[in-house]
């Protein structure tokens, strides 16, 4: 009986370990799929180890011939996606990163910047081109970038060289039409309708049979302005974009308000020093781009002398082209990024909204770069890549970390600005060369006061100073509570100079100055802005001014939100030449400031109401 027993159970456990041997092998034979939880797409353990992922390269023939070689050019381009695209038919979205930077540039070394040390108006020195950009990276991969990211979620991620710049033909324009065409020959790839090919030359094709014909496109920087280029096509199958810090105008990273400006951290760069910056491809057809788009196209176009707009900034302007705009956008930028000012985004922002796009913002406190976090991101492609209808066009509109907040714990907000913020204006009362006074109500009658520009002090020295005659600041009433500033300020000035031409740096500060940073992520510069008072008129065109006449110019400084601590005052600043940013004249000019025609409005949350009771 105990034998027999035995048997029995030894067969039962047989054929329970056969069944559930049936059953693993049953799922393995499944095909694998893309999983959801939460309205996001979930790491899949099949897709996740690298060893089992097909990378290739190719290169993708466009619609232009910008290197004059008499052929359309290709972009060099990488895939790296599951192996389950391969063997099971597996059709997957892509996540498209493309970049001018992926085979290496030139450095930045200042020896090979514009010299700022000259008059305004004056024609600068022309600046000595860097050594010739040596091509790194090996093929297949042109970048590693976000592919441990989106592969293991169930995407293919794909990579290409912008024109001008490693594998990929043509020449670098830096704003230019072919900018924004190239990814869209890629795009069109992937979902059919343009041709990839095996070498750079050939004629062997190969097809994205594993695309669903979604592409999402995300980026930092140079590499977060080419989805907004490609978007500004209307290219069908961009169904999603992820700008972070994109530089969305040129003219607006190079100049401000007719004046000529320095992206912070970069003094006396320009767009022809950008291009020589990225210039990294074929050798043998540098010598082209440089002749006819550095030294014809952008020399004759970017107008260091005057810094007024123009046809060419205005064809540098995505603003200008979104006219065919379709992509859902999130857009992510720093408030305190004073490479790529918080202005890009916001721009694009404030438009794609009025245009009815599906759109959402995330601002930090830092500087440049800054992705949104990785869950607002998997909900953005998740709905508009996999269509899982995880109600994401329904969330806040405006992500906002707060001071003491990590970037990844941002506030929501119905919407930026603050719906609830409204201008507040204050008037200035004189104190040169220490502190006057900035006011709700407007003083009576009082004398202009005159500044010293001297760039030899840096914009944070003046501020700090208790008296100075290179700046001129008005300060509020010491904040009784917290004070909450949500856009862009705006100033109204009236203002001489002893020169034909002068600098004019305003800045929104807040004092005391705290030397430890008692928040750990801002500063005491709550924003700035910079103009050429030869522009009162237009942007497009200045002229002279006569020394010792009045002008009157309005312009706004870069938008922010940023809660003013209790104890604090604001200070608004206003000085000459920033060292850090503009040109730099001899010191000497003298700035009037018409104290009873200058005003500023600021963007306070809860209005004038709110400003009184913070400071009575």
């Amino acid at each position: 009986m105990k034998k027999r027993e035995s048997r029995f159970f030894s067969n039962v456990f047989l054929l329970m370990v056969s069944i559930v041997a049936l059953e693993i092998q049953a799922q393995e034979s499944e095909p694998v799929q893309p999983i959801f939880e939460n309205g996001e797409a979930q790491i899949v353990k099949a897709f996740e180890d690298p060893d089992y992922w097909i990378r290739e390269d190719l290169w993708v023939e466009t619609e232009f011939d910008s290197d004059g070689d008499g052929r359309p050019d290709r972009m060099h381009v990488d895939v790296t996606r599951p192996r389950q695209t391969e063997t099971e038919g597996l059709k997957l979205p892509v996540v498209y990163n493309t970049s001018p930077y992926f085979a290496g540039t030139a450095g930045n070394n200042p020896e090979y910047f514009w010299d700022v040390h000259h008059e305004l108006g004056e024609k600068p020195t022309q600046y000595t081109h860097p050594p010739e950009v040596k091509r790194r990276g090996m093929r297949p991969i042109i970048s590693k970038g976000h592919v441990k990211t989106w592969v293991p979620r169930g995407y293919v991620v794909v990579h290409s060289s912008s024109p001008g710049t490693g594998l990929s033909d043509g020449s670098p324009t830096v704003g230019g039409d072919n900018e924004s065409l190239a990814p869209k020959a890629v795009i069109d790839w992937l979902c059919g309708r343009a041709k990839g090919f095996k070498t750079r030359t050939g004629d062997e094709e190969v097809l994205a049979y594993w695309c669903t014909g979604k592409v999402g496109m995300t980026g930092t920087s140079y590499n977060g302005t080419l989805p907004l280029a490609a978007a500004t096509t209307g290219v069908e199958g961009l169904e999603a974009i992820i700008p972070i810090a994109p530089n969305t105008s040129y003219y607006h990273y190079y100049r401000s308000n007719g004046l000529v400006r320095s992206p912070g951290g970069y003094l006396g760069e320009d767009i022809d020093v950008l291009f020589d910056f990225i210039h990294s491809g074929d050798i043998d057809r540098r010598a082209y781009a440089r002749q006819h788009i550095r030294d014809t196209e952008m020399r004759n176009g970017m107008d260091r002398i005057t810094g007024d707009y123009n046809d060419f900034w205005a064809g540098r302007d995505y603003l200008n082209d979104m006219g065919p705009m379709k992509a859902a956008l999130l857009m992510s930028h720093g408030f305190n990024d004073w490479n790529v000012m918080p202005e890009h985004s916001f721009r694009i922002y404030e438009a794609a909204k009025a245009k009815g796009i599906p759109c959402q913002i995330y601002y930090h406190q830092n500087g440049h770069g800054g992705p949104p976090p990785i869950s607002m991101m998997n909900r953005w492609f998740t709905r508009y890549l996999f269509g899982v209808e995880n109600d994401v066009e329904n969330d806040a509109k405006a992500w906002i970390v707060r001071e003491e907040d990590e970037r990844e714990n941002p506030t929501p907000y119905k919407d930026y600005p603050n719906p609830d913020a409204s201008l507040v204006k204050l008037f200035l009362k004189a104190g040169a060369p220490g502190k006057g006074e900035l006011l709700p109500v407007q003083p009576s009658k009082q004398d202009p006061e005159t500044l010293i520009d001297n760039y030899s002090f840096s914009a944070e020295e003046l501020a700090k100073a208790e008296e100075t005659t290179h700046r001129l600041i008005y300060v509020s009433p010491s904040l009784k509570e917290d004070l909450h500033i949500s856009g862009k300020p705006k100033i109204s000035i009236k203002a001489a100079s002893s020169k034909a031409a002068v600098n004019l740096s305003v800045y929104l500060v807040s004092l005391p100055w705290d030397e430890g940073r008692r928040v750990k992520i801002t500063d005491n510069i709550i924003t700035r802005g910079w103009a050429d008072l030869q522009n009162h008129k237009s942007l497009w065109e200045s002229e002279p001014l006569e020394p010792g006449r009045f002008y009157e110019m309005a312009f706004e400084l870069q938008p922010d939100d940023q809660v003013i601590r209790a104890g604090q005052q604001i200070g608004l600043m206003i000085f000459s030449s920033d060292r850090d940013f503009t040109l730099r004249p001899a010191p000497g000019t003298a700035l009037t400031i018409d104290l009873e025609e200058t005003s500023i409005e600021i963007p306070v949350v809860g209005g004038e109401a709110a400003f009184l009771k913070a400071v009575q």
